[in-house]
Parts: structure tokens; sequence; C-alpha cells
């Protein structure tokens, strides 16, 4: 007998060589229907694997991720047997899950191959589905395998065994499929119901520009069809809502290749709403005693040697600035920290002053490859809301809640209402990778742990996810569609005050070193843009959207009132424009819809005699007449409400 000891710390006995699917049967047949994988200890097995000595067993369903990544990694495998079958002769490269789906690298020889040929792909696929075809593992010696692929004619397999060791090759067949594959896989396809093929992309095999380009298939799979038709959707709504078609639309920022790829120029509307949320984070930073500072774009080579920057961000930078004099090197900052580090270092300090708390909207370069870059949230020129705290140990806990309020707060005023917070801690039993005493980090930790648990926080803990520096705690936020997005981070470092040798003067007199908290609550001003643009569709919060009103005189005549009207609501701080064209006024009000502007003031001579505007809300329509001040009083209690 062996026993296994499940998530909720119980622990049960079954005979050696039980699978998970024969324990999942034993807790419940309805759990035993929905298991897709389990995890054994550390590893991820099939349904299956024979357990043979004690062990922690978690099942995973199609809720968890990893229960979604063996479906899709299976799948993968279903779309090659189902292309195998109908392009014989076909060469197949590698074929892994992903956070959405899945692809397969083909190398499709002379047949010609495009999204036409999508629904007879996945019919094919359905066919084998619904056949419950088995996925069936073998192990191979290396020798064997090379034989079987080199049949086969197939180079890329034979490449890729070269890299393996002999001993620890497996094969999975479905069908007539045979893959070189380590697993695991469903135990069958039963569960695949539903099928979709979105697109086909070049991929060098490899990743190397030298080599064949191969047609990369991706695909996505569900266990419901109604997940399917959600899922697209989603997708749907998700191209209304590209950051990169409403920004252009909104005028907010725009792309040169003259000034250079993945460096965003943000036009007059986006650079007002950019600067706004860089005062709403200052206003919420000077409340809690944090310090703004600035500090320049650049910084001697080593500087960022001392960091460890260099070392780490040297391959995807830009390339090092010389200057007349020889020998010397700049370096385009990839990181503010270092910086941060050398403005605490500038004079002594004594415990009684800690924490010290700096800030900056820092901007900072990294040249990602261009292939990677996308509209603003993969760029080569960010600026990070960055901020740094100095402070002793007994003040971690209390200043990591004091960060968690800031970021709750941001995400309640911005309606991010679905979120998780990530814990990430360091591995016991690998404890030579981090740096820092163990005392440290069991502070650090325990702080993360309550400080988390105080503010009532949905978390997931990581076990080995820490920095090598310390633990953190990341913020996984759910927008409008349901798409997950990191935004808002708060890490503990030991590791710069050591490189740097940052000290304070405790209460013995002692010299001590401050342990370091970075923390960004939006990241990258850019990225995070780009996320509210998408949650919101691009109908901003009023506080934030660029104009909060529109006027539309129905003709020329009241054009003068109209200009009155724009006065007297700049001076109570509204922002506001007028529609000067000739146009009827339904062609003024459909194109303010358009723009997202929240109010429209149409004004003709009933209005100019009253001194009243007629309102129209964006997406709901006639609000009736009101007067100047009315109107002006509604605007600023909506403000308020929203930052409240």
């Amino acid at each position: 007998m062996i026993k296994i000891t499940l998530p909720d710390g119980s622990i049960k006995e079954f005979e050696k060589g039980t699978t998970p699917y024969q324990v999942s049967l034993s807790i419940s047949e309805g759990l035993a229907r929905n298991v897709l994988a389990a995890k054994v200890n550390q590893d991820i097995v099939a349904l299956n694997f024979p357990l043979k000595t004690n062990a922690h067993l978690t099942l995973f369903t199609w809720n968890d991720i990893e229960g979604k990544a063996v479906f899709w990694h299976s799948s993968a495998h279903l779309l090659a047997a189902a292309v195998e079958q109908l392009y014989p002769g076909v060469k197949f490269g590698i074929g892994p899950d992903i956070e959405n789906g899945f692809y397969y690298d083909i190398d499709f020889m002379d047949y010609p191959i495009s999204s036409d040929d999508f629904p007879k792909i996945e019919e094919k696929m359905l066919e084998i589905a619904q056949a419950r075809t088995k996925f069936e593992c073998k192990e191979i010696s290396k020798n064997n395998a090379r034989t079987l692929f080199v049949t086969k004619n197939n180079e890329y397999k034979v490449e890729l065994i070269e890299d393996l060791e002999d001993g620890q090759i497996t094969l999975y067949q479905l069908g007539t499929f045979t893959d070189l594959c380590r697993g695991p896989h469903l135990f069958d396809t039963a569960s695949i119901k539903a099928v979709k093929l979105l697109n086909t992309a070049g991929a060098y095999w490899r990743g190397d520009e030298k080599r064949k380009q191969l047609t990369r298939i991706y695909g996505i799979t569900f266990p419901k069809k109604k997940e399917l038709d959600d899922y697209l959707f989603m997708l749907e709504e998700a191209k209304k809502r590209d950051h990169r078609k409403l920004g252009k639309e909104l005028e907010l920022f725009t792309f040169s290749q003259a000034v250079g790829a993945g460096l965003p120029i943000w036009l007059p509307k986006g650079t007002e709403l950019r600067e706004r949320l860089e005062q709403f984070l200052k206003k919420v930073q000077k409340k809690y005693g944090y310090q703004q500072i600035i500090c320049p774009h650049i910084g001697n080579v080593e500087l960022y040697k001392t960091s460890g920057h260099y070392e780490k961000y040297g391959v995807d930078s830009f390339r090092p600035i010389t200057t007349p004099q020889e020998g010397e090197f700049f370096f385009l900052k990839p990181m503010n920290c270092p910086h941060h580090c050398e403005v605490y270092a500038m004079k002594p300090h004594s415990y009684r002053e800690l924490p010290l708390r700096y800030a900056e909207f820092g901007t900072v370069y990294r040249y990602e490859q261009s292939g990677e870059l996308h509209g603003l949230t993969r760029v080569r020129g960010f600026t990070q809301d960055d901020a740094h705290i100095f402070c002793t140990p007994d003040q971690l806990k209390e200043e990591f809640c004091k960060v968690i309020d800031i970021i709750l707060y941001i995400f309640k005023v911005l309606k991010f209402e679905h979120f998780t917070a990530q814990i990430s801690l360091r591995d016991p039993e690998d404890r030579e990778k981090y740096i820092g005493s163990d005392t440290n980090w069991e502070k650090a930790e325990s702080a993360i742990i309550e400080a988390a648990q105080e503010k009532g926080l949905e978390t997931i803990t990581e076990i080995g996810e820490a920095a090598f520096y310390g633990p953190k705690l990341d913020f996984m936020v759910k927008d409008a569609i349901g798409r997950k997005w990191q935004l808002g981070t708060v890490q503990v470092d030991y590791n710069l005050p050591e490189r740097f040798e940052l000290e304070y003067i405790d209460s013995n007199q002692q010299k001590q070193r401050p342990i370091m908290i970075h923390r960004a609550p939006f990241g990258s001003m850019e990225r995070f843009v780009s996320v509210l643009l998408e949650h919101t569709a691009g109908n901003f919060p009023l506080w934030l959207t660029p104009e909060q009103a529109i006027i539309l005189p129905i003709s020329d005549k009241y054009m003068e009132y109209a200009y009155k009207l724009k006065d007297e609501l700049e001076e109570n701080n509204i922002r506001v424009l007028i529609d000067e064209r000739g146009e009827k006024t339904g062609k003024k009000i459909r194109d303010a819809e358009v723009k997202k502007i929240p109010y429209m003031l149409i004004v003709g001579e009933k209005e100019e005699v009253e001194k009243t505007v007629s309102v129209r809300e964006h997406k709901i329509g006639d609000k009736g007449t009101m007067s100047i001040d009315d109107f002006v009083s509604m605007i600023k209690e909506k403000i308020v409400e929203e930052l409240s």
C-alpha cells in the first residue's frame, strides 16, 4: 500500500500501481468525469500514470491552468493527426500549448495551405476526437527514435532527437500519428468537443531566420461548444477594443518609423490623459509620504555593472553611448533602481529617518526584438511609475500594507474589480540560488503573506517563483471581457542594498543594511494605458477622459452662445470643445458618440434665451434641459464619486 496526500491535507491509502484517475474516482464520480491531468509531487502526469510510492497528488480539471495546458497540448497532437491524414508526407516541427490554445509548426512541402483549408481540418479533428482515440505513450531508445524519423524523412524531429539523452525519450501515438513528445496528454480525445483554428503565420525553424520557414497553425479547443462560442465572441470584442485601433481613432498616440519602431509618440489628447494619471498617482503618493525625484535617462556603464542590470539587460539594450573621452561609456537606463540607490547613498541615514520612499515616473529603454513589438504593450522606451522604499526589517510588513492600499485604491477608481494576488516565495529545497539570510527571508515572506491576509486579498502562492533577491507580490487583473493582465507589482530586494553598500545606523549605533521595496502600481504608463483603453473600450472615467463635453450648436447663429458657454465651463475646469462644422445636428451627435465624448450639449434658440443646455449622455441618450450651473454641479459630483 502507498499513502497519497491530497491538497486539503487528507491522506488516503491505495494499492501500489493505482492511477490518478482511480484516485479521482474514489473521491467522486463527478470529479472523475472532469479530471484531465494530475501532479505527482512536482511532476505533471497523465491520468493513467501508475503511483508506486507515497506522494502528494493534485488533480486538475478544465478550471485549472495545468488542466488547460494538458488539454491544449493534446489538441496540438490532434491537429497534427488530422493534418497528416489530409496532407500525407508533411513534416512536423514542434506543437506546444500556449496561454490560449496551441500551435503546430508544419512543413507543408508543396501543399498550398491557407485559412480556407481550416474547415476541413477542423472536421477531421472532430472526427478523430469523437472516435475517443487514445493517447498511447511508449519509451524508445535514441537510436530507434532517430531511425523512425529518418524513415519518415523528418529532419526536424531528427534534429530534436540529437539534443535528447538516451533513456529519456518517449513517443506518443494518436491513431496513426506518432510524435516525439515528453507529454503528458489526456487519456483520450473524448473530452475535446469544440475546435477552432484561428490563423496561420510563418515561423522559422527554431527561430533562426537563416533556416526554413514553416507554417504555424494556431488553434484552440474546448470541452463544450458554448465555451468556444464565448471565446469567439470575446475575440471579436477584443478586436473592437484593440488599443492600437482605439488609440488612433481617439488620437491618443502614434508611432513613426522615422522616429523608430517601438518608440511611442504621445499626441496632445493622450499626453493630457497620461499627465492626469500621473497627477492622480502623485497625489496618492504624497498622502503616503513619497518624495518625488527625477533622474537622468542615461548612466555610466559602471553604475549598471554594479547593480547587475548590465549583465541582465546588456544583450536586450541599446548599445553603450561613447563620449569624446576615451574609455568612457554611458548606457540608456533599463531600470530606475540603480539611480534611486544613488539618491539614498548621497548621505548617511539613521533608523529614525526610515522608511524613505522615493518615487519617479522614470523612462527606461530596452531593445525589444522587432517581432515582439506590439502597440503600447511591448515597446522599446517606456515610463515606469517607479518607487523604491528603503526600510528596516521591522517596517517591512507595514510598508507592504501601505503599497497594497495604494494598488487597491487605483483598482477601485479605475474599476478593475476582479483580480488575484500572486505571492511568489523561494524554493525551500534550493536555497543556494537566493541571496540574503534565512532570517530576512522568513521576515519578508511572512510580511507579504500577513499583509495579503490583512487586506483580504484573494491569493495564489507560487513556491520557487521569488526573484533571487527576494519574494514578491504581483496583481493579476481580469478585464471587462475576461482577459488577465499583470498590473501592479511589489518586490522585496536584498540584492541592491548589498551591491551598493547601502547603510543606516540602528538604535545601537551599529551599521545595518536597509531592505529595499520596489513597487509600480501601474507597471508602465504605456502598458497601463493600453490595458485601460481596452478594459474601458475607450470610455474612460469622466475625471480622466480627454474631453468631458462637446457643444453642438444647431446652426452658426448660436456659435457666439456656444463660445460663452465654453468659457464658463472651462472656468469650472470642465474640458470642452465645440463642433463648429456646418453638419446637421444628428451627424454631430453620431460623430461625438464615435469619439466617446461623455456629454453632448446641444444649443439653439431656446437654450440661448434661457441660458440652458440640452444634454445628451454618451450611450444613454437625452438627459433633458438643465441650467449651466446644474450641469457643472452634475459633472463635479460625478468626478468626486469616481475618485472616492
